[in-house]
């Protein structure tokens, strides 16, 4: 699964209580600064997909004449050539790797900063990292379903879309992180 913006605070809050209550690392710093320098790396990664992305639709447009006389799937075509542009944009597409990535940019942001210490290998503190992000993302889709069956058992149900249901997902969603201790 995409990491995506509205997720971020919740992942940077996930891998900084983790990094927290771990007994092999020892927090140097306000734990704020910590975050803010977790929520730093994961918004430019995903910054970076979206400039990637803008660009991919550019192209599509500079071609779009061609695409339609020669009746090209669009879809296909945005994948393709965001395949052969990410490299130059430094964006892995694969989810795995790029959470791999994403925790070694974390660990090493952190160790630059002087925010943590450990005397366990380097990779024992990324894996905590990744275990973070990918627990985060697994989780997700569950309460995003939770959250959806209670709004859809409201009496007056809000409309999808609207000011009113954006602000009851939030505030329904912050109540599941919390339920499951990661708010």
């Amino acid at each position: 699964m995409r990491i995506k913006l509205p997720h971020i605070p919740y992942i940077a809050n996930k891998i900084t209580l983790d990094i927290m209550h771990c007994s092999f690392i020892e927090v140097k710093d306000q734990l704020e600064k910590i975050n803010l320098c977790i929520k730093n790396v994961l918004e430019n990664d995903v910054l970076n997909e979206r400039r990637l992305d803008e660009r991919v639709k550019k192209i599509l447009e500079e071609q779009e004449e061609e695409i339609e006389f020669m009746q090209i799937d669009r879809k296909n075509m945005f994948w393709l050539i965001k395949k052969r542009l990410a490299n130059e944009f430094r964006v892995i597409l694969n989810s795995e790797d790029r959470h791999n990535n994403l925790a070694h940019e974390i660990l090493s942001e952190l160790i630059d900063n002087d925010y943590i210490n450990f005397l366990v290998s380097e990779n024992r503190v990324k894996n905590l990292i990744f275990s973070s992000i990918e627990g985060y993302l697994k989780i997700y889709e569950e309460i995003e379903d939770e959250v959806y069956e209670k709004i859809s058992n409201y009496k007056t149900k809000p409309i999808p879309g609207s000011e009113e249901y954006e602000l009851i997902f939030e505030k329904l969603y912050q109540e599941e992180l919390r339920k499951k201790g990661m708010f």
